[in-house]
């Protein structure tokens, strides 16, 4: 089987065969589920249609087709050692799919499955296979499915029946179930030997999954109950199927990764091919670069938790296979991540277009990982040395912790570097966000009283953009209380009030819920809240402070006034902030979340160097100069396609419809956006940031504040300047100027009450009188009556004076009761290979505490005190040892 169909060829042929069934293109959605915490990443490409096919979510198309990006990593997923060193596994994968929303079903869904494979791909029909479900556990056998494939044309001997394991898929222990039908083709030359039944060995593949919804289960192993409208959900991985077409034995054979190969085979000067241990290292790099940058396009940045911890092992795994497998010791992972946006960026554009921020992201985290690899290579080359010196075998798993999370060494790393010398480790301890693999799902969790709501009353009409948006009136079409459903609710109640329409703005997109009240002749409600918890569906957050409310009541609507015109100031200033922010740190500055309330907004962004205190004042007076021209907002419904194309911003972790609202709150910026904003940036006031931090790897938070809470702001400053003034007897403009002054004063005064304290605990101390000699080594001991790690330090380095070479430990116990440790060595002796670290480790466990530092001088800490004496001593044995 050979063809010159390229991947691009397939993917495309596949959507169009689809698209002429009356099926809606759908683009890819994020690797970033929405509004889906259970799941780290997109792993299937039914993942974007799950709310559609539980009922939670309606749309309006019944057949879709997609290709869609995937990575399986983590968790259940979590096989990446064997990532480049098999044929078919992958961390990122494209999964072609075709999707029935209660409409067709198996007959449809299994002649064009047939039909594109045999008739579009041209596969040899005797080199096919089927499989359908046997039948088991009391679940009947799919026979109509048996009966479709053969009236195909797929030759009954050619059709297998597999149990619940190969062929039944649900979606956990409830929920949508359904026997699942593939087509496996068989990988030697020649037709499919009689008898010879697919399954998973070298001669078969498979290639396309067809999962038949037509069951339910309510609870955990009870009856499977028929689905009112059974669906199709079909999977067929595209590295797989272009494999099979292109007449491949590996999916790295294939076009989808030659070209990245001969990049990293370009950047090691070595060829592909010639020598399978660089060649898998190459695979490696090729499919974790794919990974690397499709995740850094949907804005998961490398951190040390969740899924940034995920895309973190795979891009360290990457640079290590260069920088110890094939030698690459410059950084070099920009150059194949690059490779893959040149590829594959005009079938996904997210890559082009976040392509300045996803090489940055790639370079930084290489330089960060490289300076950790050269520390803690050096670091385990002397744990190395120790074992050998001891005549120990195995690494603590402490140690091998401490290695990965002081220094970043991973302990695949360190097992490594071990072995190589005889040696082995302990498992050390994981981070529990590796461990958990999947995101709990709790309060996210939709409750089924809102989903049978939301199908029986459908989405409410929201009238917050119409005119001031503040007032209306509404029928209550449902009250929720305490989880159910309710007909009335009376005074001191606290209630969920859901109306066929309101201006409330319900939380969404980073803007909190409206406020406000809702009244009858016979009912008034103060609203607390307002969200939407299924889909388009608005709940009013009340409670009852005067009669009672029951379904069907009309009510008047009114929001607080005061408080929305805050918000909208505020959720205006951050599309600004966002616009200024790029313009001054550069177009690599990605929106990483955001919080609109009616006090101040919060802005986090995704940047890999931190603002200056000129670069935030220039975005701070860009902001405020957009503000000053008042220009007017304007708002355009259009598709979503159509809205990317005319530059408008999209958030990879929102959810959007066919139909989107653009928002130009400035010629400036434009973004895709649901909230209320302002009619002019003149309504916004006085824009004032606050506040600049790092609140994780790679993302920072900006905190701001606008109009009347922008002056209060700054009012409270000018206050306490004036009350600073006041203490220091200077005028306001002199504060500053005097502070400097005291400040030189207060060090000197703290350096002469140092050099005292140290003469103080050294009165009467030499160092002869207390230094024994150890193999030839001078070896100091030291306790003080009150420790400090000033005074310690300045004791250390008094000493180390006076013997000239040799090895002192100092110790006491703290103001607080803690005990407090010191080692350090002459210059000459952390020459020879000896480490403070190493040394100060081991006497801390006598105190019950861990610590570490520097080759010549290291500290630690601990609870126990008593045992200082003891831990002093044991620095005798140590250097002995």
């Amino acid at each position: 089987m050979s063809s010159s169909l390229t991947a691009d060829q397939i993917r495309e042929k596949f959507l169009e065969f689809f698209e002429r069934r009356t099926h809606r293109r759908v683009a890819s959605s994020s690797l970033v589920p929405a509004n889906d915490p259970t799941l780290l990443f997109v792993n299937a490409g039914m993942v974007q249609f799950k709310d559609v096919f539980t009922g939670r979510e309606q749309r309006e198309y019944q057949r879709a087709t997609s290709s869609q990006k995937c990575v399986r990593a983590g968790g259940k997923h979590n096989d990446l050692d064997n990532v480049g060193f098999t044929a078919r596994h992958h961390t990122f994968f494209e999964m072609l799919g075709n999707f029935s929303f209660g409409d067709y079903f198996k007959a449809d869904a299994i002649a064009w499955a047939w039909q594109f494979v045999t008739e579009v791909l041209k596969l040899p029909t005797d080199r096919l296979a089927v499989t359908v479900f046997k039948g088991e556990a009391g679940i009947a056998a799919d026979d109509e499915a048996f009966d479709l494939w053969a009236k195909a044309g797929v030759p009954r001997h050619r059709i297998f029946k597999l149990g619940l394991k190969d062929n039944f898929w649900s979606m956990g222990d409830t929920g949508p179930c359904g026997p699942c039908s593939e087509i496996y083709v068989y990988q030697p030359d020649g037709a499919v030997p009689p008898g010879d039944e697919p399954g998973p060995s070298e001669n078969w593949l498979e290639i396309w999954n067809l999962v038949f919804m037509q069951f339910e289960r309510k609870v955990a192993g009870g009856p499977l109950l028929p689905l009112p409208r059974p669906s199709i959900d079909t999977g067929a991985g595209l590295e797989r199927v272009a494999s099979v077409v292109q007449g491949k034995k590996s999916n790295y054979d294939t076009d989808l990764f030659t070209p990245l190969l001969a990049r990293v085979a370009a950047l090691a000067g070595k060829p592909y091919g010639a020598d399978e241990a660089t060649s898998a290292s190459m695979r490696v790099i090729a499919d974790h670069s794919r990974a690397a940058a499709f995740l850094l396009a949907d804005g998961v940045v490398p951190s040390n938790e969740g899924r940034g911890y995920v895309l973190r092992r795979i891009m360290r795994r990457a640079i290590r296979h260069g920088h110890q497998k094939l030698g690459l010791r410059a950084p070099f992972m920009h150059h194949t991540v690059e490779a893959v946006i040149a590829l594959m960026g005009k079938a996904y554009p997210e890559l082009t277009q976040n392509q300045r921020f996803i090489l940055e992201a790639t370079q930084h985290e290489e330089a960060s990982f490289r300076r950790a690899l050269e520390k803690g290579i050096e670091l385990i080359t002397e744990e190395i040395r120790r074992l050998k010196a001891s005549g120990e075998k195995v690494l603590k798993g402490e140690t091998v912790w401490f290695l990965h999370d002081t220094h970043g060494m991973p302990p695949d790393v360190t097992q490594i570097m071990l072995r190589e010398h005889g040696l082995d480790a302990e498992d050390s301890k994981k981070p529990a966000s590796v461990e958990a693999g999947e995101f709990a799902n709790k309060d996210k969790a939709i409750s089924d009283v809102w989903l049978a709501l939301r199908g029986r009353v459908g989405d409410t009409t929201f009238q917050g953009y119409e005119g001031a948006g503040l007032e209306s009136s509404g029928r209550v079409v449902a009250l929720v209380k305490g989880g159910a459903e309710v007909n009335a609710a009376g005074t001191g109640d606290e209630v969920d009030v859901v109306l066929d329409r309101t201006p409330f703005y319900a939380e969404s997109g980073g803007q909190v819920g409206d406020t406000g009240t809702l009244s009858s002749d016979s009912a008034s409600l103060t609203v607390l809240d307002t969200h939407r918890p299924a889909g388009g569906l608005f709940a009013h957050r009340a409670r009852v402070t005067k009669g009672a409310v029951k379904v069907g009541d009309t009510l008047a609507l009114l929001v607080d006034g005061e408080r929305r015109t805050a918000i909208r100031a505020n959720h205006s200033a951050t599309h600004l902030l966002h616009r200024a922010l790029r313009v001054v740190l550069g177009e690599g500055v990605r929106q990483a979340g955001s919080v609109v309330g009616p006090d101040a907004l919060r802005f986090d962004y995704s940047t890999f160097t931190a603002a200056s205190p000129e670069q935030l004042e220039q975005v701070e007076d860009l902001v405020n100069q957009w503000v000053r021209q008042n220009a007017p907002a304007q708002t355009t419904l259009m598709g979503l396609a159509e809205a990317k194309a005319a530059g408008a911003m999209a958030l990879f972790s929102e959810k959007y419809g066919d139909t989107v609202r653009v928002v130009s709150v400035h010629p400036e910026s434009t973004e895709l956006c649901g909230g209320t904003h302002v009619k002019a940036t003149g309504d916004i006031g006085l824009f004032k940031i606050t506040s600049e931090s790092s609140i994780a790897s790679g993302v920072r938070r900006v905190t701001a504040v606008t109009g009347g809470g922008a002056l209060k702001f700054v009012r409270e400053l000018e206050h306490e300047l004036k009350k600073a003034a006041e203490v220091l007897k200077v005028p306001p403009k002199e504060v500053v100027k005097r502070i400097e002054t005291n400040g030189k004063r207060i060090k000197e005064l703290e350096k002469r009450l140092e050099d005292l304290q140290i003469k103080g605990a050294s009165s009467g101390h030499q160092a002869a009188e207390n230094v024994r000699e150890v193999n030839g080594i001078k070896v100091l001991t030291h306790q003080v009556d009150q420790a400090d790690a000033k005074v310690l330090r300045g004791l250390a380095d008094r000493y180390r004076d006076q013997l000239q070479s040799g090895v002192v430990g100092v110790g006491g116990a703290t103001a607080d009761g803690k005990a407090l440790i010191l080692v350090a060595l002459t210059k000459d002796l952390v020459a020879k290979g000896m480490n403070s670290g190493h040394l100060v480790r081991q006497m801390a466990e006598l105190v019950g505490g861990s610590g570490g530092g520097k080759a010549d001088m290291a500290q630690a800490g601990g609870s126990d005190p008593s045992h200082i004496p003891q831990a002093l001593e044991r620095l005798y044995e140590l250097v002995k040892a």
